[in-house]
């Protein structure tokens, strides 16, 4: 019997593009590629933490204002409620696994506090899209 293939989602915002992985009731994992030179918004989730672990290339992750590199192989872990980015400042791709565990892993749980593509209101709550 053959083994069914997860239903993988693929999107792609401007700065790169994320997959779904695997979607259970308690976890959720994407792959999320960040094309050079870009990042994703300045956001916080309140019903979800998530753990990175860096697959491919360079990232410079800010969490609650603080700025931390890591290269492939390195992890960090964002708690529920924290400010974070992740940035490619490399001219090569980045690519990282992120696991989300917590109680909704809806993408209408972002609030995007910054964002260099428009997607941020001016009350700081996050403006519909896909990312």
């Amino acid at each position: 019997m053959p083994i069914p293939k997860p239903n993988i989602r693929e999107v792609s915002p401007p700065w790169g593009k994320w997959e779904v992985l695997l979607d259970e009731p308690n976890y959720k994992v994407k792959r999320i590629t960040v094309l050079p030179g870009k990042r994703l918004s300045y956001q916080k989730h309140f019903k979800r933490n998530e753990h990175w672990v860096v697959v491919e290339g360079k990232a410079v992750v800010t969490l609650d204002g603080k700025e931390i590199d890591l290269v492939k192989g390195e992890t960090i872990d964002i708690p529920k409620e924290a400010a974070h980015r992740i940035a490619n400042n490399d001219d090569k791709q980045l690519t990282f696994i992120e696991i989300q565990l917590g109680e909704y892993f809806g993408e209408d749980d972002i609030i995007r506090l910054e964002d260099d593509y428009g997607r941020v209101s001016t009350s700081g709550v996050k403006k519909r899209s896909k990312e």
